[in-house]
């Protein structure tokens, strides 16, 4: 009897995990698979609209040959002060850019055939040079490398002397659209403090920056041209570093003859002799009509009076 009991219990026993295998597989059939990660078809791009046009446009000239010549300053130089002067000669409508050791530390345009800008000095040796660029990026060979030497006691007590450089020595914008400009600023004791001249007779942009790393400025011009853009930075020790960068506002620059004065109106006098002459005939004969008709009305009203007395 025990033993009937046994077989009917593991009869039971199997008969309920067929039963819970069959439930599992039905509810695993009915569920949708989240193994795998679905797969989408990418949407083809739409073809081209009716009447749309595709323009692809290159320009290519040749790159500057010539390079520019460094004169001053004088190869071998000692200085005590920066920022210092550097000129030289030039190709018209280049952009001139100036390396020391390698960093970009001004740009300014060839304007009749020469260059002129001031440039900040390192700490020690400073190997200057310049290149010239074209509007389309391409360089020319570099110039002469001036060699000058920089030192001044101050910056002992205050440590390292500030670096102010940026990746783009020529920004431009349409007028009336904001020019930004990234630069870089480098060494001295924050917080620092920024005088941006930007070249159009506006007043001096002023800003200040806690920590060294990158600086972002930024203008609206509302005329277009190129300007000389300046900047000036000072920390919190007096430490100074100033760079010169060109700055272009799209379109046709305006006249910059200087001249402010109003046009001036000229007054022409026409004598019409004709019509006087005419004025000068006719005056008598009217004087004349005119001084008859007051004698016939004197004329008439005596008569008007005589007949009145005589009734009376």
């Amino acid at each position: 009897m025990w033993g009937l009991q046994q077989l009917k219990q593991k009869r039971r026993g199997s008969w309920g995990a067929v039963l819970l295998l069959g439930g599992l597989l039905a509810l695993a059939t009915s569920l949708p698979a989240y193994a795998t990660a679905p797969t989408f078809n990418p949407i083809p791009p739409p073809p081209p609209a009716p009447g749309s046009y595709a323009l692809v446009a290159s320009k290519t000239e040749p790159a500057p040959t010539t390079a520019a010549t460094i004169s001053t300053p004088a190869n071998g130089g000692s200085f005590t002060s920066s920022p210092i002067t550097v000129s030289g000669l030039c190709t018209t409508g280049l952009l001139v850019e100036i390396y020391d050791n390698g960093v970009l530390v001004g740009a300014i345009d060839c304007t009749s055939g020469s260059f002129s800008l001031q440039v900040s000095l390192f700490t020690g040796q400073n190997d200057l040079l310049a290149t010239q660029y074209d509007d389309l990026g391409q360089a020319s060979p570099d110039s002469n490398t001036v060699t000058v030497s920089y030192n001044n006691a101050s910056f002992s007590a205050f440590g390292a002397l500030i670096t102010l450089t940026s990746n783009y020595a020529r920004r431009a914008a349409d007028p009336g659209q904001t020019l930004t400009w990234p630069l870089q600023l480098s060494g001295g004791t924050g917080p620092y403090a920024f005088s941006i001249n930007w070249g159009d007779g506006t007043k001096p942009d002023l800003k200040s920056q806690a920590l060294a790393g990158e600086v972002d400025i930024s203008h609206v011009y509302n005329q277009a041209g190129i300007y000389h853009v300046t900047v000036t930075v000072t920390d919190v020790n007096g430490v100074s570093a100033f760079i010169q960068l060109v700055a272009v506002a799209n379109g046709k620059p305006a006249s910059t003859n200087g001249s402010t004065s109003k046009p001036k109106t000229v007054t022409v006098t026409t004598v019409v002799w004709l019509p006087a002459v005419a004025c000068m005939v006719l005056l008598l004969p009217t004087y004349w009509l005119g001084r008859r008709s007051q004698l016939v009305s004197l004329h008439k009203k005596l008569e008007k009076d005589m007949a009145n007395y005589k009734e009376l």
